[in-house]
């Protein structure tokens, strides 16, 4: 039996979406309607308020703010839905095309509407703070307070225009060809030919002679593709350092941390924590190397479980698991992450042509958030079904804030997704007597952490390498990247895990790097931060469950300190993320302890 056939059955196979509560398909009237709709909306916007917004009282400021907002939920529902039809078929050249003209229409209406951000930023100073805190304008309160910080980084109206029109042939353009490259590759495993998704998941196999045919698998379609991915790195790397020198930002990371809204210290502060402690990690992998009773721990073995004969996860058993361990923490939780299932808010079908990964898109405020999944029935499809439901859950919640101010930083979009990993972790850790069952659970989930925290830092130190190397020394050759990428890889493994020179090319598939430059220590951001708020939660603190839901509830409508402060968090101290790294290192302690136990 092929190994695709042993594993295709989980009962996820028909698990789509229903996109009509956006459209109801790419030909409904009224997604054509409400396109000439926007384009009027812009209009009649651009006619009202151009030349004006500096003479605007609090009430006529007010007006144009609910106006804009309106335009922008609107666009985002037109443009939500291409991206959501298109990412689960991206060999389809009619779905590829409806995203094109999303863009190319957001790309439009920015122009039409980036006079109001230019003439807002030109308020002055003492103006602007008496329309910040008029109470008509309080619902847009940290909206504009925020804004305002990239009045040196914005240029005129027409270099906007510009810099707008241009996107769509630069650097979203380059993102598709991305997604669409590595969508429509095919991976020969076995006599078979199966998607990224499908042979990443085989790593996670217990069959150690799978794991490495189906790496080596990833290295030639890798290798393949290698040229071209090369060129959109290259390419997207140098567009965002002209991006950056145009708008006056100081390095690759500036514009990333002003919309995280955190300073660059913190960020250090995050990042030597995590690096100092990488001997934690090496600490680790050689237990699971004694655990899984190897000579020598390859990069392909890093996930590999302790359970031999580990039985597939069917999509119910995962349903009922994340919706009782929601519910066990808070009902309103489970009434809510109920919905994506009963309503058909959730893709997690595995089929050619989708994206791989896992994501949950917030769409607007007016509609509701879908979760994006590739399904395949093992211990962390379970644990990508909570992380994702915990994003859609907060997603729901804070609705109420509006367009502006529903989404929140990178920095504290992890907490609710990390969150929900944790009480369903939890969970099944409750449910486990037998010290061999735990065990692989715990290794299940430091492997998970590990991957979350440290491994998203490294890749924040070959992100920091790459834009550092190709504005230095200009366009980089696929070696040079690969190098880069085995010089970080190698410090945070140490002698722990042996790399192979197949994992040298393993940089070039990893989305955030093109799709969210900077993204990926938000990961960690969330993983530690998400230690200390569970600890709080099992140390009983009073109260806590209703404050963790006001926090999703309040989205992005106060600075991400002042959201955590009321769960007793304070997330400017240096020595905080010590605190989560520490009860790391106690799970690794746990660890050691069951495997002394079970005599291993």
């Amino acid at each position: 039996m092929s190994t695709t056939q042993k594993n295709e059955q989980t009962g996820a196979e028909e698990i789509v979406w229903d996109l009509s509560d956006l459209y109801a398909s790419p030909d409904d009237k009224k997604l054509h309607q409400d396109k000439e709709k926007l384009r009027l909306l812009a209009d009649r916007f651009s006619e009202s308020y151009k030349g004006k917004v500096s003479r605007l009282e609090a009430s006529g400021f007010a007006t144009a703010m609910q106006e804009y907002e309106a335009i922008i939920e609107l666009a985002g529902k037109i443009g939500s839905y291409a991206q959501l039809i298109w990412s689960t078929n991206t060999e389809d050249p009619a779905l590829g095309k409806l995203l094109q003209e999303a863009r190319e229409l957001g790309s439009e209406i920015s122009q039409k509407l980036v006079f109001f951000d230019v003439e807002w930023l030109k308020v002055d100073d003492e103006k602007a703070d008496k329309m910040i805190q008029s109470d008509l304008l309080s619902g847009w309160k940290h909206y504009l307070i925020t804004s305002r910080r990239y009045k040196d980084h914005t240029l005129t109206e027409e270099a906007e225009k510009v810099m707008s029109a241009k996107s769509v042939t630069s650097r979203s353009a380059w993102n598709r060809y991305f997604d669409e490259t590595l969508g429509a590759a095919r991976f020969e495993l076995d006599g078979e030919s199966l998607t990224e998704q499908q042979v990443l998941s085989k790593l996670h196999n217990p069959d150690r002679d799978l794991r490495k045919k189906a790496h080596q698998s990833l290295t030639a379609t890798f290798r393949d593709h290698s040229r071209s991915l090369t060129y959109i790195f290259n390419t997207i790397l140098a567009d965002k350092f002209t991006n950056d020198k145009l708008r006056g930002y100081e390095s690759w990371i500036s514009s990333r941390n002003l919309a995280n809204e955190i300073d660059q210290s913190t960020v250090d502060s995050l990042v030597d924590a995590v690096t100092d402690n990488y001997h934690l990690v090496q600490r680790y992998y050689k237990l699971k190397k004694k655990l899984l009773g190897y000579d020598t721990l390859y990069d392909y073995d890093r996930y590999a479980p302790l359970a031999k004969n580990r039985k597939q996860i069917r999509w119910e058993e995962a349903k009922v698991n994340v919706l009782e361990a929601y519910g066990d923490f808070h009902p309103e939780m489970k009434r809510i992450a109920g919905e994506f299932f009963e309503k058909k808010w959730i893709d997690a079908a595995i089929k050619p042509g989708k994206r791989g990964g896992a994501y949950s898109a917030s769409t607007v405020t007016t509609v509701h958030p879908y979760v994006f999944m590739n399904y395949d029935g093992q211990l962390r499809d379970v644990q990508t079904l909570a992380h994702e439901l915990g994003h859609g859950v907060h997603q729901y919640l804070s609705g109420k804030q509006g367009e502006l101010q529903s989404s929140t930083p990178l920095t504290t979009a992890e907490t609710a997704s990390v969150f929900g990993e944790m009480l369903v972790f939890n969970r099944l850790m409750n449910k486990l007597d037998d010290p061999a069952e735990k065990l692989a659970l715990l290794v299940s989930k430091i492997d998970d952490t590990i991957a979350t925290v440290f491994r998203q830092i490294s890749m924040n130190r070959f992100e920091d390498k790459i834009h550092t190397a190709r504005r230095t020394n200009g366009e980089q050759t696929t070696e040079q990247f690969s190098n880069l990428w085995l010089e970080t890889q190698r410090d945070l493994y140490g002698d722990s895990v042996e790399i192979t020179d197949e994992y040298k090319l393993w940089w070039c598939y990893i989305p955030h790097f093109l799709h969210t430059p900077g993204y990926v220590y938000a990961y960690a951001f969330g993983e530690l931060l998400v230690l200390a708020l569970y600890n709080a939660y099992r140390e009983g603190q009073d109260g806590f469950e209703e404050n963790y839901i006001k926090l999703l509830e309040a989205g992005g409508s106060d600075w991400p300190h002042e959201l955590v402060s009321g769960l007793g968090i304070d997330i400017r101290d240096k020595s905080f993320w010590n605190q989560g790294l520490k009860l790391f290192e106690k799970m690794i302690d746990e660890a050691e302890k069951l495997a002394d136990d079970i005599d291993i």
